[in-house]
């Protein structure tokens, strides 16, 4: 029999009293007792996505939106950008169709020119059918020009632009990224959808649109040999 007061007893009642201790600790009170390591402070659980946080997909089952503009001399571009949200292919062959607006968001009498041959050149490919797979995108480019050639007419200066995929089709607003500034030209141009590089990642922030020429098609390039 081992004695009460024997070395061997103190082991076996310290081995005996310390998971009886531990065991009536509550998780608050075990949290920073030595050898837990340093106090650490509670960590919020992620808030889970609601899926009415996500961006809902048209009816149209397209979702349309700038990406973006960029200018020189004088000459505008806006990136567009039309993506399939849908859950069946989507087809489009054609051109966009633009609306401008004034601050009261009355409608501006304007000439949209298809493929923009008449403000510059590099954006007058021909439309092609194009299917879009669910998530696939699509772009097309806005053109015009800051010009006033004639000081007896006002120039125009749009602030909404809408959008549709095709005649007839749901427009949407887009962001134009500053004033829709046509001078007195009367006209804006927009080329022709064309299917987006699937390998291209989906831009996180808009970008713009390639820098198109700035000289336009009826003027002729100067002779290199000169």
């Amino acid at each position: 029999m081992i004695s009460r007061n024997s070395p061997a007893w103190r082991r076996i009642s310290a081995a005996v009293a310390v998971p009886l201790a531990l065991s009536a600790c509550t998780p608050g009170d075990h949290r920073g007792q030595g050898g837990d390591g340093p106090r650490r402070q509670p960590i919020a659980p992620s808030p889970s996505v609601s899926v009415d946080a996500l961006p809902s997909c048209p009816a149209s089952g397209v979702r349309i939106r700038s990406t973006g503009g960029d200018a020189a001399m004088g000459l505008r571009a806006l990136g567009l950008e039309l993506v399939n949200c849908g859950d069946r292919p989507y087809q489009l062959d054609g051109y966009p169709i633009l609306h401008v607006f004034d601050e009261q968001r009355e409608p501006i009498m304007l000439r949209v020119v298809n493929g923009a041959k008449e403000i510059t050149s590099g954006f007058d490919q021909p439309p092609r059918p194009v299917t879009l797979a669910p998530a696939e995108r699509a772009t097309a480019v806005v053109l015009w020009r800051n010009l006033v050639t004639d000081s007896t007419v006002v120039a125009t200066n749009g602030k909404y632009l809408t959008v549709a995929p095709a005649a007839g089709q749901p427009a949407a607003e887009v962001d134009p990224d500053g004033p829709v500034d046509l001078g007195n030209t009367g006209r804006i141009g927009v080329s022709a959808w064309k299917k987006a590089d699937p390998s291209t990642p989906v831009p996180t922030r808009p970008a713009p649109p390639p820098v198109p020429s700035a000289v336009p098609s009826s003027v002729s390039p100067p002779d290199s040999r000169l």
